[in-house]
């Protein structure tokens, strides 16, 4: 497997890779003053511009950019990397609970201690990351970030391309719109339509 992405979300992904222990990491696609570095012992081997490449070489790929705000660049490199040839298998640490009446989409990741609970559908390229939790029969729509100890209650949905920031809730029932934001921390109780900022101050 390449993982598309050398900061610190890399990391983070690295080890769940290594516990899951389906995939053997063969490098890193970084930016060209990253070539050759080193993280967690896997090296940048590449560019984005070798993707097609390295597609002939290498069977599958994760998404490993991280995402606060706009999911713009984990789209366009999730595309790259398709269109290049690639299989984006979701990855799943040892530790989460997905039921397996839940759904998750290629190339999306379920990091360390995240429930994804029964009738729940997570989409492509995703992060659900740690101690998330997805309630039952929510919808996480494709390109999403669902960070760190968020809570999506039962029957949320989430528009593509959002994100629910570290510790925030989400009521049960609404609707978020495509390519939200909402900050960590907070309670959300209302329905956002797509882009909605919602950080804090002057906040629904």
């Amino acid at each position: 497997m390449i993982l598309i992405g050398a900061g610190g979300h890399a990391r983070a992904c690295m080890e769940v890779i290594e516990q899951e222990g389906k995939y053997q990491i063969a490098g890193l696609v970084g930016m060209p003053e990253e070539m050759r570095s080193q993280h967690l012992g896997y090296t940048v081997i590449a560019t984005d511009d070798a993707l097609p490449e390295l597609a002939k070489e290498y069977r599958c790929a994760l998404i490993t950019v991280g995402m606060v705000g706009p999911a713009d660049k984990r789209i366009h490199l999730y595309r790259q990397a398709a269109q290049a040839g690639f299989l984006l298998p979701h990855i799943i640490a040892p530790t989460a609970h997905v039921s397996r009446h839940a759904t998750i989409g290629a190339g999306t990741i379920v990091m360390h201690g995240a429930i994804v609970n029964a009738g729940a559908r997570v989409g492509s390229n995703c992060i659900v990351n740690s101690r998330a939790l997805i309630e039952h029969d929510a919808t996480v729509e494709d390109h999403c970030h669902i960070s760190t100890g968020a809570i999506l209650n039962g029957s949320v949905t989430i528009g593509a391309g959002s994100f629910v920031g570290s510790g925030s809730v989400v009521k049960d029932g609404l609707r978020l719109g495509k390519c939200c934001l909402v900050g960590m921390g907070l309670s959300v109780r209302h329905n956002q339509a797509d882009h909605a900022r919602f950080i804090g101050h002057g906040r629904k």
